[in-house]
């Protein structure tokens, strides 16, 4: 049961990594320094950011799950 939370975490680790790095910039952050605000405003949908920010959502619940799991079973055993 642990080594499938551990993989399920790794995996979700990775997922929301690559989901984060997706996101569009909101404000004078990193992604305007180096020019990711003049580009910001003529890529992506509304519609696909939401549905971005939902699956970025879930993907953190289930890591949060898995963290939680994992130190569960660490406290009182197998």
């Amino acid at each position: 049961m642990a080594l499938a939370l551990e993989i399920i975490l790794l995996i979700s680790c990775v997922i929301m990594t690559l989901f984060v790095l997706l996101h569009r910039g909101k404000g004078g952050g990193l992604s305007s320094l180096f020019g990711g605000g003049v580009q910001s405003n003529l890529s992506g949908s509304t519609v696909v950011e939401k549905n971005l920010d939902r699956v970025t959502i879930f993907t953190g619940i289930i890591w949060i799950a898995c963290i939680v799991g994992l130190n569960l079973i660490q406290a009182y055993g197998n």
